[in-house]
Order: C-alpha cells, then structure tokens, then sequence
C-alpha cells in the first residue's frame, strides 16, 4: 500500500464560546491552514512531528508510546495516542510510520489558537483509518475524531473545534446535533489578530467551571446571558448591523463572565484592541477560550475592512491573512 496523506484545517470560533458548553449553538469557520498527516506502512512503528519537538520516536509493537518516554513529551503526545488506540480498537492496522505537521497553526513558535489539536485529531483519525482499511463518512469520522480528541482533554471540549476541522465551512454547531452549514455574507469582513503567545484552553475552561462550582448562581446567569445572544447568531448574520451589534454584546457578555471567574479569557491587550477597533468603525472580541489565542475584528468590506486593518497595524497588532470557509478533512 502507498503513503496516506491525509489533512484538516484549522478553526476560529466566531461566536458562542462557552455557551456551546451549555447546549448553545456556536458559530465557527473552518480556516485555510491546515495540518497535514502522513501515514506509510513500515516495518514498525514510528513517529515523527517536527512541529512539536519530535523529530523521530520509535514506538512499541502495538504503537504505544515507548514506557521509558518522559512525562512531558508523553503529555505532549496523549492527543496521538489517544487517536491511535481508538483507530486500532475498530480496524487495527500498522505498523506505520506517521508524520504530523502542524507548523500552518503556529507563528514564531507560538499556536495562534486555531484549533491544532482537532486538526491533529481529525487528520490522524482520517489518515490512520484509510490506511487501516477503515471507511469512515463525516459523521463517523467526526465522532471518531472528537471521542478521541475529548479522551485527550480529560472529557472537556464541546467538540465544536473538531467539527469544523472535519466538515469544514461555516457552520452552526451545537453538542449532539448535526452541524448547520452557512454562508458567510458578501458584506462583511473579519479579521484575524493576534493577541498574545497562545493559551491553554483547558486552563481557561477548568477556572470557569471552579466558579461554577463555587459560585452557580452567578455563573449560570452569565451563561444564560451568553446563551441568549449564541442563539440570535444564525439570524443575525442576515443583517450586518445586527451581527457587529451581536459580536460586541458577546465580547461584552464574555468580559462579565471573566470579570467574575478571573479566568484570564479577556486581557489587557483584548481591551486594547476593542477600542482601536471601535474608533475605527469595527467591533472586537475573543475567539475560543481566550486568553492569548487570536482575537477577531469585524467591520463591513471595502474601505472600513481596509481603515480597520490599517487601525489594527498601526496599534502594533499583527493580522494573520486566513481565509474562512476552508474545505474539510480530505484524504
């Protein structure tokens, strides 16, 4: 059999963060820079990911991580060998010798925030799968892809960031319904910043619920003022001037919660950038978890688009040129 290329792309989370943990639906966009998964039969099993560190690493008999791997690069790995268990418990298959390149979803070192490890995840699933002989569409790849993904995560994720790497598009997602795919309107922009060195969204996620646990009364009405506006999103992308309104009532909505959390999902710099977006005709917010991963400014296209860009780079911040609506996991 020859090699197995598979590959996904990368996702921003345009809007519904958090709520999406709760039952909303989330807005997301699947982006063009993808991670590509190379898988070949071979002799034994071995792994190389350049993109994290690992520029070869021989593997046991059944594609285990050798025991003697220390703790931190085992925890780096876990994403790979959670999938790799839940391929080989349907198909078997290998040994192989697998290549994962992630280098499009990280800058200077850094991950933007674009969803690498969904990517990983639905890319390796795909590749692992093929070369296994098992044929999986979307929906059985997602589901795959995202019991693997969240096993890695210690069962946190809504499985949205998996479900834009493997359908790709614009899509409205909500947990156990099938995605919604959508249209992005001709008369609106985003852009996409860079916000500081990236962030952990288990992190961010885990001190959100330690407020819940701690303080429900609170958080549950943060998140049902995140839930109303999430549910508005489908429609309001109709209407320019009602989605800019919806983005900046969610950023507003997500600092509330923040502000009460002190989870770290709205930073100085966020703030920052919501002003030099608003003084420019467009709206600011976080995307995904938060923190340091990339932030989203949106104006109407043409000229604003064009002042908000120049607005953003004259205040130091860094555009990262995606563009949305990325095709899906391919093989």
């Amino acid at each position: 059999m020859t090699a197995i290329t598979s590959s996904a792309p990368g996702k921003l989370f345009l809007l519904g963060e958090y709520a999406v943990l709760h039952g909303a639906p989330a807005l997301l966009a699947a982006v063009d820079r993808r991670v590509t998964v190379t898988v070949v039969p071979a002799g034994s099993w071995r792994l190389h990911a350049q993109s994290i560190g690992i520029q070869h690493l021989d593997l046991d008999d059944e594609g285990q991580l050798p025991a003697a791997l220390n703790a931190q690069t085992r925890s780096t790995l876990r994403l790979f060998d959670t999938v790799r268990a839940a391929v080989r418990a349907r198909a078997g298959g290998g040994p192989f010798e697998i290549s994962i390149d992630s280098a499009e979803l990280s800058r200077d070192g850094h991950k933007l925030g674009l969803g690498s490890s969904a990517a990983v995840a639905s890319a390796l699933t795909a590749a692992l799968a093929t070369a296994s002989r098992l044929y999986l569409d979307r929906a059985a790849l997602f589901t795959l892809a995202q019991s693997a993904h969240r096993a890695a995560q210690n069962g946190t994720g809504s499985g949205g960031d998996v479900a834009a790497s493997v359908y790709g598009g614009l899509l409205s997602y909500a947990v156990g319904a099938t995605p919604v795919p959508l249209q992005w309107p001709n008369d609106l922009t985003m852009l996409a910043v860079v916000t500081g060195e990236g962030s952990v969204t288990t992190d961010l996620v885990g001190r959100v619920n330690d407020f819940g646990a701690a303080h429900p009364l609170q958080h549950a009405q943060d998140v049902a003022r995140l839930t109303r506006l999430a549910h508005t999103a489908q429609s309001a992308l109709a209407d320019r001037a009602e989605f800019l309104r919806l983005i900046d009532d969610y950023f507003t909505a997500l600092a509330r919660l923040d502000s009460h959390a002190e989870a770290g999902i709205v930073t100085a710099r966020h703030r920052e950038l919501r002003v030099v977006a608003q003084r420019a005709g467009g709206v600011f917010k976080t995307s995904g978890a938060g923190g340091g991963d990339v932030g989203l400014a949106f104006s109407a296209s043409g000229l604003a688009a064009e002042r908000l860009a120049a607005a953003l780079t004259d205040a130091g911040a860094s555009v990262v040129p995606l563009v949305l609506g990325a095709e899906g996991t391919r093989s």
